[in-house]
């Protein structure tokens, strides 16, 4: 044991840098995400007593892990209502100290407390779970957000996260889903929900910026830290592809919105606003992705989102490479939005009508035809080529298709300036 004078403190640094571990690995114990929680608190209950008494373990997370265990073990003995089935978790019960009664074994116990957070992420993000209910259970369990601070940052009543969350733990319980990390002939089908998810929750929270009454930069970082230990835990190609594309576009959120909350295009951002940090620690992640040799859409995006982050101006833009991309993209995750993405790019390299064109075809099929950010595109090209009544049909569309607070304001300023008078210099 170590003498440590600030017991508070230290448990206060233990608890926001390694609480969602330390109940990862509770929640595999105890199979149970309530009993979990109420262990884990009780854990550091226990050593606020405890630790200004005897010192500091020496490994403070095993002694946690295995703490919370006891306290909830000893809980369910107590209980009136014990059932003969919970005996085999009362059996399982080791001394607190025993985890760390060694270093092999300590090492041993850290490791596991790390794959713990994988398996509670593969759990939550589940395939039999509904996707919006994979985010609550993710940013709750894995994160430890509040409802509330999941409910605000998504403007979603906390009573219907609340639900949400409630159904995904009675549906991993009932469906008895296991709290393991898949095997290898079905990881690449559930990483593949798993990046979905993390995706959502940095973008839905990314994308909403300058709308207020959020607290959306706190979700995106969770889902750039949990792309983070995905990399650690799980090193693969997409895997680093995700957490490029994150970190390269968040590179560039101080010059995203404006002073008042109103949002400014790329190509009018000031770019010695972004984070060179980040896109640097992308563009690295970006060159492992591609030298593992398989190419996913995730690693694709962050090429692209890349091809801006380098250069200098919009004038300097590799347009030819940002098409060919665009290209790689639509021939790895063929999707209307991928199409739309891809006229805008064709639009900039051979001019507005192109992209008009291959807008206009996709309008017609009727996938998009809902989504503000097409008709906002065409809008944009419309008034690009001077077409001012159609630019104004388009935006107004587009207006009506958004309820983002930062979108319509940008979108009633392009009316207003499309509407206003043209005053001639007549000397």
């Amino acid at each position: 044991m170590n003498s440590e004078p600030s017991i508070p403190s230290l448990l206060d640094e233990i608890y926001r840098r390694e609480g969602r571990r330390i109940f990862a690995s509770l929640v595999r114990l105890l199979k149970d995400f309530d009993r979990a929680e109420e262990a884990l608190h009780d854990a550091f209950a226990t050593a606020a007593e405890q630790w200004p008494l005897e010192g500091v373990p020496e490994h403070p997370r095993a002694w946690l892990v295995s703490t919370g265990r006891f306290k909830a073990v000893d809980k369910l003995r107590r209980d009136a209502k014990y059932r003969s089935t919970d005996g085999a978790l009362a059996n399982e019960w080791v001394d607190p100290n025993s985890l760390a009664a060694g270093t092999a074994k300590a090492e041993a116990a850290d490791q596991e407390i790390a794959d713990d957070q994988l398996r509670l992420i593969f759990t939550c993000c589940h395939p039999a779970i509904a996707p919006a209910t994979q985010i609550a259970l993710t940013l709750r369990e894995v994160c430890g957000l509040t409802t509330e601070e999941i409910g605000r940052a998504f403007l979603v009543p906390q009573a219907t996260i609340a639900q949400r969350i409630v159904r995904g733990k009675s549906k991993i319980r009932d469906a008895g889903i296991p709290f393991v990390v898949p095997g290898a002939s079905e990881m690449a089908s559930r990483l593949d929900t798993v990046l979905t998810v993390v995706y959502l929750v940095f973008n839905e929270a990314y994308s909403s910026a300058g709308d207020a009454e959020s607290n959306r930069e706190d979700i995106s970082q969770e889902g750039i830290r949990l792309g983070r230990l995905l990399a650690e835990l799980l090193p693969t190609s997409e895997v680093y592809g995700l957490l490029a594309l994150m970190l390269i576009q968040d590179s560039r959120r101080a010059a995203r919105v404006s002073a008042s909350g109103d949002l400014i295009l790329l190509d009018e951002q000031d770019r010695t606003l972004w984070n060179r940090e980040q896109i640097v620690e992308g563009l690295g992640l970006i060159q492992r992705a591609f030298a593992a040799g398989e190419i996913g859409h995730y690693t694709l995006q962050a090429a692209i989102a890349a091809e801006h982050a380098v250069v200098r101006s919009p004038a300097e833009t590799n347009w030819p490479k940002i098409v060919s991309l665009y290209d790689a993209l639509l021939r790895a995750d063929p999707s209307p939005v991928v199409e739309l993405n891809r006229a805008v790019a064709i639009a900039m390299r051979f001019g507005p009508q192109a992209g008009l064109d291959l807008m206009d075809r996709l309008l017609a099929t009727g996938d998009l035809k809902h989504y503000h950010l097409l008709h906002a595109a065409r809008a944009d090209l419309y008034r690009r080529l001077g077409q001012t009544d159609l630019a104004i049909a388009a935006y107004l569309q587009a207006l009506d298709l958004t309820t983002q607070d930062s979108a319509r304001r940008f979108m009633k300023r392009r009316l207003d300036e499309l509407r206003a008078p043209v005053v001639l210099d007549l000397d």
